[in-house]
């Protein structure tokens, strides 16, 4: 679910400050779409065949799928972000009719799809990574630089933004939160210091987070990135139910997909790596039958073939944009039942 922008070719100073290494950068007017060859190879769109990018983000990936696609292709575009659905309206407009979007997030493409049109499809991409459109938006809280209000919901038109979560959460749930979904080494310390900060002011903004944070972190066991990196992750991930959104978009998947039709996914951390991974696994083996029993009686066959080992950037990428450093790209194809 990707979710305004910077400078050509970011330095990874930059990109430890932003608060995120995830998703495209900014060149010029355009978005750069991350491992966008390595997407298309695996993807493999061709003339007329339909396609949903569920996580649409600076519309990078859709352009050249739909490029791919022509003359008649088609492209389902969704994001749970509403500046994203207006930036990228602009940027596939030559596309008229073949492109259609949606403000919805990943994780109901198995409604959306079917009403947009798109109920069997050759390909269904996912980009889970942060854009730096919503990086350098102030108002949103995803960097450690945004001045305004710790936010963090790709659509602020739904759930508790993570100053919430921060204001009312105790320290053993914050602890459990950051240790879950950021598996951060200090998630204790950085609970208990959070507690002890909102008790004479709130928490409220991304830069006192980030502070507090860094403080919370000793020097010798800090890392490359920023010590808040983890943190902001987690808070995110539990924000927008982001496991749970995969987990739903994956199953869908199996539906929307017809017979050779394939699913690419771009993660950037291990929590959601590990989803794919598994997800993929499972469905290519089939049988689910407990290993005690000697011979399969569930009778599940397998669904989708995996297209290879994981993927990751190449060292030119990560020089051109360092935030891709951390992508990791798995694909499969659905099979015949």
């Amino acid at each position: 679910m990707k979710r305004n922008p910077r400078r050509e070719n970011p330095r990874a100073a930059d990109v430890n400050a932003s608060g995120s290494s995830e998703g495209g950068a900014e060149l010029g007017a355009g978005h750069l779409p991350v491992m966008v060859d390595e997407v298309m190879a695996t993807l493999a769109p061709r003339p007329g065949s339909l396609h949903i990018d569920a996580t649409l983000g600076g519309a990078g990936h859709a352009e050249k799928i739909l490029d791919a696609s022509s003359p008649d292709g088609r492209l389902l575009g969704l994001d749970a972000d509403p500046a994203a659905i207006e930036r990228s309206s602009r940027r596939l407009a030559r596309f008229g009719a073949r492109a259609v979007l949606r403000q919805a997030n990943f994780g109901q493409v198995a409604e959306v799809a079917p009403e947009a049109g798109f109920g069997q499809v050759d390909g269904l991409f996912m980009d889970l990574g942060l854009s730096s459109y919503q990086l350098a938006d102030v108002e949103r809280g995803f960097g450690f630089r945004a001045g305004g209000r710790l936010d963090m919901r790709f659509d602020t038109s739904r759930g508790r933004p993570a100053a919430d979560l921060l204001a009312t959460m105790s320290a053993d749930e914050l602890t459990a939160l950051f240790g879950k979904y950021g598996e951060e080494p200090f998630s204790g310390r950085i609970a208990r210091n959070i507690v002890e900060a909102r008790a004479k002011a709130p928490v409220a903004t991304a830069e006192e987070l980030a502070a507090l944070v860094a403080r919370s972190v000793p020097a010798p066991k800090r890392r490359r990135t920023h010590p808040a990196t983890r943190v902001f992750q987690a808070l995110r991930i539990a924000v927008n139910d982001e496991l749970g959104a995969l987990e739903a978009g994956l199953a869908a998947s199996l539906d929307l997909l017809r017979p050779g039709g394939r699913l690419v996914v771009l993660s950037y951390h291990s929590l959601e790596d590990r989803i794919v991974k598994r997800f993929i696994a499972r469905e290519q083996r089939g049988c689910v039958c407990p290993p005690e029993i000697p011979v399969c009686v569930c009778g599940r066959q397998p669904r989708m073939r995996s297209l290879g080992k994981s993927q990751t950037p190449s060292p030119g990428e990560i020089d051109a944009n360092p935030r891709s450093r951390s992508a990791r790209l798995r694909g499969a194809e659905l099979v015949a039942a």
